[in-house]
């Protein structure tokens, strides 16, 4: 319902169309087998104005917010979960410096991001802290003017892509949640290391790291925030990206709904068209329907993060939770409709499932989603 966004919205929600159509659907089963770094495409969205679109004007940006980011990762997302995941992770990772930053770190590093010039990566979790994240074990200890961070972190997404890293770490691990602190790291500093690259099931051209700290200095200015704040600001990073990851399952969703229509109207069997069974137009009412009430669902949890309302946690975790498992069914779903050839990687429908199931899983599980979800029910019951 585009009638509804405003002329700036369209604008880049068009833009982002004709990225997508022009140059990301044609390579996107080649980056898929290849599993490179789609940089041409990157340039491409940096060229078509697209980068930074949710960074404020005076650090370079385009000064709009998380609901023309949304709209930028759906269309994306339709020809490439991939391609989508790689250009949100730049808002994940800068989320932090918007949040919590000085005005010094945001003139400097928010605006390399926004630019183009640096994309960002988010370190957060760790091989035994996933879900847990405030179980994190790398730590930070002050040595003059710098931390000296030693730890190993895990599902670095942008990983070797990313030429800054946000990074959080433990500053007294006596305190829990209440001694982490963030850091912003660049490549190339001693001690940083860019380690394993995973071997995905989906999302495969963007690199999915192991970053390792051994004895990494970061300057003291380097610090986002407070000691101790870290891990409030995570919460609230995940907060503001979780619509963005909505997004790329729904841009899934729609893309696979998209491809089983038109190969439904096109398949015989039987002596009809696929289309003309009505369980397959049951089906397809069903889709259709589920896939526009995950859309308001992603847009309101985006306009409520952008309203600057106190709080948007649990709206943010349905919006992810329910565009997810919307997005796991249809592309499961529309595997089934293209029946033999669907289980073929002659066929994209198959990837489209594949990327989507990532989404039920990173920036929290679907299971942590409706844990936040009941959470906030619990409270506003005590209210």
């Amino acid at each position: 319902m585009d009638e509804l966004l405003t002329p700036e919205q369209r604008d880049f929600k068009y833009r982002a169309r004709e990225v997508a159509e022009k140059y990301v659907r044609p390579q996107a089963a080649q980056l898929d087998r290849d599993g490179k770094y789609p940089y041409e495409i990157m340039e491409k969205i940096i060229e078509y104005g697209l980068m930074g679109v949710w960074v404020p004007k005076e650090y370079g940006g385009k000064g709009y917010g998380v609901l023309e980011l949304c709209l930028i990762i759906e269309e994306l997302s339709k020809a490439c979960g991939g391609v989508g995941v790689g250009y949100a992770v730049n808002a994940l990772g800068s989320f932090p410096i918007m949040i919590g930053g000085n005005e010094e770190q945001k003139n400097t590093y928010l605006r390399d991001v926004a630019t183009g010039k640096k994309f960002i990566a988010f370190c957060l979790s760790e091989k035994e802290s996933g879900s847990d994240a405030g179980s994190l074990k790398t730590a930070a200890a002050r040595d003059g003017d710098h931390y000296i961070i030693n730890g190993d972190k895990k599902w670095t997404t942008n990983g070797n892509a990313a030429e800054l890293y946000s990074v959080f770490a433990n500053t007294n691990l006596e305190k829990g949640t209440r001694g982490i602190t963030a850091f912003l790291v660049e490549k190339g500093w001693d001690g940083f290391v860019i380690g394993k690259e995973e071997d995905k099931m989906g999302i495969r051209c963007v690199p999915v790291h192991e970053t390792h700290f051994r004895n990494c200095k970061v300057p003291v200015g380097n610090m986002l925030g407070k000691e101790g704040m870290g891990f409030m600001l995570a919460m609230a990073t995940l907060d503001r990206a979780r619509p963005g990851v909505a997004a790329q399952a729904l841009g899934l969703a729609q893309g696979a709904l998209d491809l089983a229509l038109d190969y439904a109207t096109k398949r015989k069997q039987f002596g009809q068209n696929l289309i003309s069974f009505q369980a397959l137009q049951f089906m397809f009412a069903d889709h259709a329907t589920e896939i526009e009430a995950a859309r308001q669902l992603v847009y309101a949890s985006a306009r409520a993060v952008d309203s600057g309302a106190k709080s948007f946690s649990k709206i943010s975790a349905m919006a992810k939770l329910f565009a997810s498992d919307v997005a796991m069914k249809v592309t499961t779903d529309a595997v089934q409709v293209f029946g033999g050839y669907g289980y073929l990687r002659d066929f994209p429908i198959e990837k489209y499932m594949r990327d989507a199931k990532i989404t039920q899983i990173y920036e929290g599980t679907n299971q942590i989603q409706r844990l936040v979800i009941a959470r906030n029910l619990i409270k506003e019951m005590a209210k």
